[in-house]
């Protein structure tokens, strides 16, 4: 059985981190909701979040402010997917500069 990626979780964050859209600073992330949180578990709504890793901030669809993680906060170490070198992507891994 295929995971459940609408389902709020550590795990599920990351996941959807993988190819989720950065605009603005934010990662837009869809989840479940309950009474306009993330739900842990499945309902018959999903809303979009949005996750600002400059802050470890995850907020609703009208930007209000729902809570802090240090775990995605890249001041406390978080590397988001729109940080890492790609060197299919013409840019050199770190202590390659040079070589070709």
């Amino acid at each position: 059985m295929e995971r459940d990626l609408k389902v709020f979780s550590h795990e599920n964050v990351l996941e959807q981190l993988k190819t989720a859209e950065y605009r603005n600073g934010y990662y837009i992330l869809e989840f479940y909701s309950e009474q306009g949180k993330p739900s842990k578990h499945p309902t018959d709504t999903t809303e979009r979040f949005f996750l600002s890793p400059s802050g470890g901030t995850i907020r609703d669809s009208s930007f209000q402010l729902l809570f802090y993680d240090s775990r995605y906060d890249t001041y406390r170490g978080f590397r988001p997917p729109h940080t890492m070198k790609n060197p299919d992507h013409g840019e050199k891994e770190p202590g390659n500069e040079g070589k070709a």
